[in-house]
C-alpha cells in the first residue's frame, strides 16, 4: 500500500500548520502535523482501520476517517493506494466536509 495525499488535503494540512504557527507556536504546529502524518502511517498495514465517513456516504466511494486530536483524516482505498482526501477540523460544521471532496 502507498499513501497519496491530494492537493486539497495538503492545502488543508498547511492551513492547519499556519494557523497554529500564528496562534500557538511553531513547535505546537510541528507536533500536530507530525501526529497527523504518524496516524496515516497505520493505514499502510491496516487500510480499513478507520470508520466509514457518514457525511460522504452518498458518494458511494467508501470514504473512511481517522481521528487525530481535533482533526479528521478522510481517506479512501483505491486499488493499492490510500488516498488522503482531506484533513478536517472537527470543530467545524460537519456539512462542510462534503464541499471539499
Amino acid at each position: 500500500m502507498k499513501i497519496i495525499w491530494t492537493d486539497f488535503a495538503i492545502q488543508n494540512l498547511k492551513a492547519i500548520f499556519d494557523y497554529h504557527v500564528e496562534n500557538a507556536t511553531k513547535k505546537v504546529a510541528h507536533k500536530i502535523k507530525n501526529e497527523i502524518f504518524k496516524a496515516t502511517k497505520q493505514l499502510i498495514k491496516h487500510p480499513d482501520s478507520g470508520q466509514v465517513e457518514p457525511n460522504l456516504y452518498f458518494f458511494q466511494q467508501n470514504h473512511r476517517y481517522l481521528v487525530c486530536g481535533n482533526y479528521k483524516i478522510v481517506y479512501k482505498v483505491f486499488e493499492h493506494q490510500i488516498i488522503i482526501n482531506d484533513v478536517f477540523d472537527t470543530r467545524q460544521n460537519p456539512d462542510k466536509i462534503a464541499k471539499g471532496i
